[in-house]
């Protein structure tokens, strides 16, 4: 399975993904730069991704706790979604995903 992403600068990244990780988990572990401060706890908004449009209506709704972060978040459109809270499935193999600004490790970097 893969999950395709689209870095701040532009550049789509192809990545092997797994069952069950957490989409950010899978970001992060591959080198993308991407915050992901609190790990995947739903507790910050700094792995926030744009879903492709064609990828949104196999999600499952965002819960009250995601949609919280996200209203913290810069930049969020109706494509949004925190990654962590996003888990790899067969039904997402192929999912196309863009790193939203503000979520690099650098802050000088979302400058």
């Amino acid at each position: 399975m893969q999950i395709h992403v689209t870095d701040q600068k532009g550049i789509r990244h192809s990545l092997e993904a797994l069952e069950g990780f957490r989409l950010m988990e899978i970001i992060r572990d591959w080198g993308l730069d991407v915050k992901a401060e609190c790990g995947g706890a739903c507790a910050c908004a700094t792995c926030h991704v744009y879903v492709e449009p064609d990828w949104t209506g196999k999600l499952y709704e965002a819960q009250d706790e995601e949609i919280d972060m996200l209203d913290n978040a810069f930049a969020v459109e109706d494509n949004s979604r925190l990654s962590c809270q996003l888990l790899m499935s067969e039904d997402l193999d192929g999912i196309e995903l863009t790193l939203a600004p503000g979520t690099q490790k650098d802050d000088a970097a979302a400058a």
